[in-house]
Formats: structure tokens, sequence, C-alpha cells
């Protein structure tokens, strides 16, 4: 298992248990009792923080974005492992520049799976897909997702000479 799929799992933890007690516990408490507690030798700890912080910082944001791409399921009434799964999604997808969509969705629906119900992969597949094609429509392409060349990343092959 990956050192940053360790980090998102730690900070589903997280989130979870901030979102389980309606946000009444510090999330930052949480957040550095579980590096303690749980993941003392995590390799991603700066990654881990990135995640619950821009999560915390773009709630609002990103719950607009859950409840328009799953209309037919207000938020409370989303289970606490999936919407905290699509809030890490969303963040991934919209804020995190350096995650490639598919991997943050990828990532996402692996999470899903794992600790969410029998059809929380499909779930969190389907509204972050629409979330993504959603971009792709209007023109939005993260740096991750442009090819090498649009990143100014120069090809290794040496020139022929004629």
């Amino acid at each position: 298992m990956s050192q940053r799929h360790l980090a998102r799992t730690l900070a589903l933890q997280t989130l979870y248990e901030w979102d389980f007690f309606d946000g009444k516990h510090d999330p930052l408490e949480i957040l550095e009792r579980n590096l303690i507690e749980i993941a003392p030798q995590l390799e991603e700890k700066d990654f881990y923080r990135i995640i619950v912080n821009g999560i915390l910082e773009h709630r609002k944001d990103i719950d607009k974005i859950i409840t328009v791409f799953a209309p037919d399921w207000p938020l409370d009434k989303i289970t606490t492992v999936d919407r905290n799964v699509l809030r890490m999604g969303v963040f991934e997808l919209m804020w995190n520049t350096d995650i490639p969509s598919k991997v943050a969705i990828n990532e996402a629906i692996e999470v899903a799976k794992t600790f969410g119900g029998e059809s929380s992969g499909k779930f969190v597949n389907g509204v972050l897909g629409a979330v993504y094609r959603s971009q792709i429509e209007k023109g939005v392409v993260k740096e991750a997702d442009k090819p090498k060349e649009e990143k100014g990343i120069v090809s290794e092959k040496p020139e022929k000479k004629a």
C-alpha cells in the first residue's frame, strides 16, 4: 500500500471522527492525535495535513459541489464514510492541482470500497466522474492532467543529426 493511500485512509478516519461528532471536536487535535497513535511512521504527513486542512478550508464549497452532483442524495443522508470520501475526492479534483484527476477518482473509489458499504465505490465513482466531466466541459484542465508537452517537459530523446 502506498504512503499516499495510507495518508488518504488516515484523512478519512480523521474526517469521519470530526463529522461523526458534528464538528464539535477540534479537527486539528484529531489530526495530530491520529498521527501519533495510528500512524507515527507515516512518511506522507504533509500530504495528510494538506488533505484534512484543505477539506476543512473549502468544506462549504465542496459540500455545494457534492449537492449539485448528487441531487438525489441530501448531504445529511449520505453515509458519513461516503460523504467524507466524496469530500476528499472533490478536494483533490478541484483544489489539489498536483494530483491527476484520474488518480484522485481511483483513490477515492478504493477508499470507499474499503471503508464504505456495498455500493459506495459505484456511488463515489458516479459523483466524482460527473464532477470531472463538468470540469472538462468547462475547459478546466488541471496542470497534473495536461500532456507532458504542455507542462513544459522536454522529451529525453536525442535529436537526430542529418
